[in-house]
């Protein structure tokens, strides 16, 4: 009989590179970030949905469970668009190292929002990667709109991250996505329905928003249904098998799966000065240390049920 564990984990491994893939169907996709987030929740929504009818699970939820799925949807929504901006205005390479320092707002979010001390360590760690930083803004400064827009996704994917670490316990992964992808549409919709009606008439929903070219309309349905629906359900089955320490490694893996594709894709639009990786290892590698310390610190605790969101 094959390996249970071993299957399990190559499969988070394809996962963790078709999460990698996502910001190369970002920069293939031709349209701007706004309905490319639209279009993305919408197939999402709808894929998870005939998940869910198959399985037959119950879409019942109380209104407070409601409001927070809803705004944890308005959330992840604000994460997409900004984290599909910074690829749009610089490139794969800058958006993945960036967005890599959503650990280091996540150490600063996660006291506060769990009402816990400071650890020393994630203090340390949070000034190596602002270093990380410091040193990528420093050698890439033509690419400043694009750091600050992924600066912005790694903060909104922190808060969207400890909003589902408090729910997802307790609720059926699949219920809490459907909830937050249909609730983050509807949102950009009313905006869109806003802006088509008071707005700038060449905004909105207009004819040539729904005019997709047919490799528009093959990534974005490649996003939607491999990078996104299956991609969450895949991940949350792989973690019945594996333990949460191989789970949040090897997920940190993501922008190294993105950087080295978007070299091979797209050749010398994506290669960097030296500097550029050394700040973005400097990120990585503190990620993965971060992951390290708190494995050995919750070894020594009585073990605890744990989840991770992505």
């Amino acid at each position: 009989m094959p390996n249970v564990k071993l299957q399990n984990y190559l499969h988070l491994h394809f996962i963790v590179f078709v999460w990698g893939f996502t910001a190369i169907l970002g920069e293939l996709i031709s349209i701007d970030a706004l309905p490319l987030v639209w279009y993305r929740m919408l197939l999402a929504s709808g894929f998870i949905y005939l998940f869910i009818y198959i399985k037959k699970i119950s879409l019942i939820v109380t209104r407070k469970l409601f409001l927070i799925l809803f705004l944890s949807g308005i959330i992840i929504a604000l994460h997409w668009i900004t984290f599909f901006a910074a690829i749009k205005v610089s490139n794969v390479s800058i958006t993945l190292a960036t967005l890599s320092t959503g650990a280091f707002f996540t150490s600063i979010l996660e006291p506060i929002f769990y009402k816990r001390r400071i650890i020393w360590y994630e203090v340390v760690f949070g000034l190596l990667v602002i270093t990380g930083l410091y040193i990528i803004f420093k050698v890439e400064g033509d690419y400043s709109e694009g750091i600050i827009y992924a600066l912005c996704s790694a903060f909104l994917s922190s808060v969207f991250s400890l909003i589902n670490g408090k729910i997802a316990q307790q609720y059926n992964p699949s219920l809490i996505s459907f909830y937050e992808l249909l609730s983050g549409v509807g949102v950009i919709t009313l905006y869109l329905l806003g802006i088509t009606f008071f707005g700038h008439e060449a905004e909105g929903f207009t004819v040539s928003f729904f005019q997709l070219s047919t490799s528009d309309w093959l990534y974005m349905l490649i996003l939607a249904s491999v990078c996104t629906a299956y991609a969450f359900i895949g991940s949350v089955q792989v973690m019945k098998y594996l333990s949460p320490y191989t789970v949040m490694l090897t997920v940190n893996l993501e922008p190294v799966y993105g950087i080295l594709l978007a070299v091979l894709i797209f050749g010398n639009s994506e290669k960097m000065s030296p500097q550029f990786y050394y700040g973005a290892l400097i990120i990585i590698g503190t990620v993965i240390l971060n992951g390290i310390f708190k494995n050995a610190k919750k070894r020594k605790r009585p073990p605890t049920l744990h989840n991770i969101t992505k």
